[in-house]
């Protein structure tokens, strides 16, 4: 194969299915940090959404069709690599545009600056462009596009002086202001000084709703809320038989990107508020354990009723520091989860293995409910398959919601898997879970569950 020596504005055919951009550079002092990207576009020059853009803070893209795989450093040179599998790319892909970012100052300080087009079967070179640039902190340095059903290459060199998030603003991403770091959270009313001690609570009845922990210390009309949504918690259970069941709650929220416009609505503390109701009916203490996820997992702290609106202002959140900022955010409360370490991607394999992890090693005599809340865009559907069935075995509930009309692969699919003892998953999706009325939600929350106990206790698993 001949490789082309392109210039600005020329292009190549492609002719082979798997393609690596490497760019490449030498290091050494006063040269900035180099980071490779890459935008799917539609055929109207944009993304979808923000997760069309593979960089080193999402470095898979959905479709497995593209992926930043990192930097390698040798002899005083570098290189940063995205690989582009041509035959994955959906249809409505029509160009990857290959860019790149100045860590620490401009590309003009960059020598021997070169994008090489590199077969990725056999390492040959199908084009190389050596590129100039003078005070930019963002480039453009090719695009792969799609011409009369072929692939072909162009090489582009395009510099950006507002940087990575420049660039990617003009292809449609949504960038956070970096001058305000936004932080997308739920109104809360402010506490109110405690009331005087009521005393200790008579007996309860079964089936009945329990008394709280700390209820006391809510603003009266979360109390309110949280006391009718408890009493509507034990109709629903007492609706499937599980009057007297006691258990462990867990809830776990998507962080992806995807999910912002549900945070900032705030759909997503309104969940929280509905699932802390599951949590005091069902558990003895009325906390529930947390998780947000996305690329990474992180674990949030433990949700306790009296502290529900402070939790809530806290932890409710998603995307409060930009995406191509490395550092961490400055004043963040010291229980605060640093949401650019949990990324924007979804991998939801990862948390389900952390969340069987603290089953494990902190057993309870009572059984686990999951509530597992994701707006979708599940792609790692043989790794997550894999975890939920070594998860049959383990005295553990997984109850998934989908939130809105989105790809949720073998979460859906889960229930008409074979080959496991027990049922363990259950899942609904909902297209506005804000519409959907206390008695519906509980209802459909807590279907299964009663069913899985009765089935895990005679096969011994509980």
């Amino acid at each position: 194969m001949t490789a082309w020596a392109l210039s600005k504005g020329s292009n190549c055919s492609v002719e082979v299915p798997v393609v690596r951009a490497e760019l490449a550079w030498a290091v050494g002092p006063g040269v900035p940090d180099i980071d490779a990207s890459a935008l799917l576009l539609t055929s109207v020059g944009r993304v979808r959404d923000d997760g069309d853009f593979v960089f080193y803070n999402q470095p898979r893209h959905a479709s497995e069709a593209v992926r930043h795989l990192g930097k390698r450093h040798a002899d005083g040179a570098a290189t940063d690599t995205v690989e582009v599998d041509l035959r994955s790319l959906e249809p409505a892909v029509e160009r990857i545009v290959l860019g790149a970012s100045a860590d620490g100052g401009t590309f003009g300080q960059v020598p021997g600056l070169v994008l090489r087009l590199l077969d990725a079967a056999s390492d040959a070179e199908i084009a190389r462009f050596d590129m100039a640039a003078g005070t930019e902190t963002a480039f453009i340095g090719g695009e792969l596009y799609r011409r009369q059903g072929a692939w072909k290459f162009r090489a582009v060199g395009q510099g950006y002086a507002s940087g990575l998030a420049g660039l990617a603003t003009d292809f449609g991403i949504t960038v956070d202001d970096p001058a305000q770091t936004p932080l997308v959270t739920a109104p809360v009313p402010p506490l109110p000084p405690p009331p005087a001690d009521p005393g200790p609570p008579g007996p309860s009845p079964s089936g009945a709703a329990r008394p709280g922990k700390g209820e006391e210390r809510l603003p009266v009309d979360m109390r309110k809320r949280l006391s009718l949504r408890k009493e509507q918690v034990a109709v629903s259970l007492r609706k499937h038989g599980a009057a007297d069941v006691t258990a462990r709650v867990i809830l776990v929220l998507d962080a992806s990107g995807s999910m912002s416009f549900l945070y900032s609505k705030g759909a997503v503390a309104d969940v929280v508020e509905r699932m802390a109701a599951v949590a005091a009916q069902l558990d003895d203490d009325g906390e529930m354990q947390a998780w947000t996820f996305a690329t990474t997992p992180a674990r949030l702290p433990d949700l306790r009723l009296g502290e529900l609106p402070e939790w809530l202002r806290l932890h409710v959140r998603v995307g409060e520091i930009s995406l191509f900022r490395r550092k961490r955010k400055k004043g963040l409360d010291p229980s605060q989860v640093d949401m650019r370490e949990v990324g924007i991607q979804n991998e939801e394999q990862k948390v389900i293995a952390e969340v069987r992890a603290y089953v494990r090693e902190n057993p309870v005599p009572a059984p686990t409910l999951v509530l597992f809340f994701s707006d979708g865009g599940v792609y790692r559907n043989a790794e997550i398959e894999a975890q939920l069935r070594e998860a049959v075995e383990e005295p553990v509930f997984w109850q998934f919601v989908g939130l809105g009309h989105a790809n949720y692969g073998v979460l859906e699919r889960f229930d008409t898997l074979p080959g496991r003892r027990v049922d363990n998953v259950g899942f609904f999706s909902v297209d506005d879970i804000s519409r959907v009325p206390d008695a519906e939600l509980y209802d459909r929350l807590l279907s299964e569950f009663p069913q899985w106990i009765r089935a895990a206790r005679g096969a011994g698993i509980l």
